[in-house]
């Protein structure tokens, strides 16, 4: 119990960083703990989401980390522009991360990796909400390289709750594909009752 009053304050005193040298910290962790080069847009959108940094402090900061070879811009097998932690930068995540409280670097890094996993999810899961008569098909496909696994629609009888359904699918599509193989596997007749009577 007390340890969950902890953390309820720890999330309650979380405010927005207005400290320039505590963000480079916290930047430099996070590249760290991702641990591979990270698009720009993407390094953005996963620190702007927690709610801890803005647009202009989060500016300064990746301007300071550019100048002083902290990180660099280099290019991914798509060929777009990613920031990469580097030597100074690598010795500021690991020497320095105290200076920035446990709570900050957990959420930036908590973002990060539903971030990454909710992009896998959308390689993998394709949802589209189809109208009908009498409401919605939530369309559920699971792909593979050459094939879909599965191909499903699940009528709901408005929009709100196809896209619930699609949400609550995102959320682990492939603990979804899984139940829906075991129970396809588990799956038996229905015993009929042959006693006379």
């Amino acid at each position: 119990m007390q340890n969950e009053n902890i953390f309820k304050m720890s999330e309650a005193a979380d405010t927005e960083i207005k400290d320039v040298p505590t963000l480079n910290i916290l930047i430099c962790y996070l590249l760290y703990r991702i641990d591979k080069p990270v698009e720009i847009e993407q390094l953005y959108e996963i620190a702007v989401s927690t709610g801890l940094i803005n647009y202009f402090y989060y500016q300064d900061s990746i301007d300071y980390l550019l100048k002083n070879d902290c990180i660099s811009i280099v290019k991914n097998k798509d060929n777009a522009d990613c920031y990469a932690l580097q030597e100074k930068g690598r010795f500021c995540a690991k020497q320095l991360k105290t200076y920035a409280p446990k709570s900050y670097r957990d959420k930036l890094v908590l973002a990060a990796l539903r971030y990454f996993a909710r992009l896998k999810h959308e390689q993998e899961i394709k949802i589209e909400y189809i109208p009908v008569e009498n409401g919605y098909y939530t369309h559920v496909r699971c792909l593979d390289f050459k094939c879909d696994l599965m191909d499903l629609k699940l009528f709901a009888p408005d929009l709100t709750q196809a896209k619930l359904l699609g949400e609550k699918i995102m959320l682990n599509p492939s603990g979804f594909y899984g139940k829906v193989i075991e129970l396809a596997l588990s799956n038996e007749e229905v015993p009929y009752d042959l006693t006379d009577n």
